[in-house]
């Protein structure tokens, strides 16, 4: 048993949704104790927000830039050992960077940044001072996308061929923004959210499980971006083709991705599809605990979780015996807990390949798949390198 590591938060106060969830699942298995916090941009607001979570007074910090001077100040055994940064998109890098720069571990909300100039010196910086760097991407936290993820890496459906990716939500089919609804309002806003809308916000999450799943690296792509809801500033409706590199003696995979913010009735369906020469994988992120497997000439299989025929990967991370459901808390918390267990270990920059988290580099792709998809869809041109 380790002791507890202090944790500071930065965003994530009164009225926030993700800091909510984040602070749940850094509590679930007991390895974190929330230490520090500067939880708003306001001040005041930032104060009471740490103070209605019960941190002491003087670590209710008002600015992200007191918190890091007030914990350089303790003497080190006594700082907290990782921030998680849970603001919107446009406040991330500078918090992340000086962190990080300062030898804080960090776990960051995605996207990572908004820019790939900030991606690439955010990385370079986390390999310099050899931090553990997690990126929240927490559909990759399921236990059956692992299994997933391991039976694909182990050719187990033979080589990939092509791989279907979509997420649907309803939500913004009005112009939510208007109302004064806070999620619609910085997510509609390119100042806040960054130049992808929907396809920054969900289209992400797209692009980080087909690769954590597969493996396999986007080559070119081919991207319709469409603002449906009339006077949006950003994207709603997102279409991508997609073209891999090569990864065996096959012809390259093929991709499709599609991810939208105005199919009406639409919550959260986030589901995958692989096909490889000798089988294939769906999985939907609304029926978590359930993967169905395709074997050529063999009738379909359906895996679930909490079950002994499952992985290393799958077992290690299900928390409840098969048919007591397992969802989505849990699964950020299992990056959460793969992120302590590499801070315990030692690890630094290289933790996310030892540990299975989305890391640094995973973040920097991702904001390279956002810019290339808005040039993509913006130019006359059929494919856009990757």
């Amino acid at each position: 048993m380790h002791q507890q590591l202090k944790l500071g938060m930065i965003g994530g106060g009164q009225g926030a949704f993700i800091g909510g969830v984040h602070r749940m699942a850094a509590r679930l298995d007991g390895l974190y104790e929330l230490a520090a916090g500067a939880l708003s941009s306001t001040p005041e607001r930032s104060i009471a927000s740490g103070r209605e979570l019960g941190l002491a007074e003087d670590r209710c910090y008002p600015t992200w830039q007191a918190m890091l001077d007030g914990e350089l100040a303790r003497p080190e055994a006594e700082r907290i050992k990782a921030v998680s940064i849970v603001t919107p998109n446009h406040a991330h890098f500078e918090p992340a960077y000086a962190f990080a720069d300062a030898g804080f571990n960090v776990i960051l909300d995605k996207p990572m940044v908004h820019t790939v100039e900030q991606a690439e010196r955010l990385a370079k910086t986390v390999r310099e001072r050899n931090v553990v760097f997690a990126v929240t991407y927490n559909y990759s936290g399921y236990p059956l996308v692992q299994q997933a993820r391991d039976m694909v890496r182990a050719g187990e459906i033979g080589q990939v061929r092509k791989v279907v990716v979509e997420y649907n939500q309803g939500w913004l089919a009005e112009k939510l923004e208007e109302t004064g609804q806070k999620q619609a309002d910085w997510r509609t806003d390119p100042t806040r959210s960054g130049v992808g809308g929907c396809i920054g916000d969900i289209g992400s999450h797209c692009e980080q499980l087909l690769s954590y799943i597969t493996g396999l690296e986007i080559d070119s792509l081919c991207a319709d971006l469409t603002t449906f809801v009339p006077g949006r500033r950003l994207d709603d409706d997102a279409n991508l083709l997609l073209r891999f590199k090569p990864a065996g003696s096959g012809a390259p995979a093929r991709g499709v991705m599609f991810a939208s913010q105005i199919c009406v009735g639409g919550e959260n369906d986030l589901r995958i599809r692989v096909w490889g020469t000798r089988g294939g994988l769906v999985w939907h992120q609304e029926e978590p605990n359930r993967l169905l497997v395709h074997r050529l000439d063999q009738p379909d299989q359906v895996y679930r979780r909490g079950n002994g025929y499952l992985g290393e990967a799958a077992t290690a991370n299900t928390r409840l015996p098969a048919g007591h459901p397992e969802a989505f808390l849990e699964a950020f918390a299992n990056i959460y807990k793969a992120v302590a267990e590499a801070i315990h270990a030692g690890a630094g920059a290289d933790a996310p390949e030892r540990f299975g988290f989305p890391g640094v580099q995973d973040g920097a792709r991702g904001v390279r798949f956002i810019h290339r998809t808005v040039e993509s869809s913006r130019s006359t041109q059929k494919w856009t390198s990757f």
